[in-house]
């Protein structure tokens, strides 16, 4: 981008605040979200959409009845879930039923990868508490 497109880019820079989600059972997928990463909800189904919310901050989560011709559980989505304790969070949800993949290292944090139930790809990650490089 040149520099007169860089202020009007920012000052209308968008904000992700809404995942949408396609579900076979709605409400598997709203408890999954729910008990897992204790999202709020009051289960009410509102234009065919039910919603979910972040308890502190975030994104909120759609979950839409998915058409029967919807191919659901592709890679081309990844939702991403900060925690501070990779390893403490994947043994708590392992606990109460879910299970992660592998506790991946990376550069100064960890990762690790799961399912929910229409096989849409998930992670917990704590890169957001990596220390920063010295600048």
């Amino acid at each position: 981008m040149n520099n007169s497109t860089d202020s009007l880019a920012l000052a209308n820079a968008p904000a992700l605040a809404t995942i949408i989600i396609y579900a076979r059972d709605i409400p598997k997928t709203v408890a999954f979200y729910r008990d897992y990463f204790g999202f709020e909800t009051t289960g009410e189904s509102i234009e065919g959409l039910v919603e979910l919310n972040a308890r502190h901050g975030g994104a909120s989560i759609l979950v839409h009845q998915a058409a029967k011709s919807v191919k659901l559980g592709q890679v081309g989505v990844k939702l991403s879930f900060t925690v501070q304790d990779v390893e403490q969070f994947v043994q708590a949800a392992q606990a109460q039923g879910l299970a992660f993949g592998a506790i991946h290292q990376a550069h100064g944090y960890q990762f690790a990868n799961a399912k929910d139930p229409d096989h849409n790809s998930i992670s917990i990650s704590s890169r957001a508490f990596r220390a920063k490089p010295a600048v």
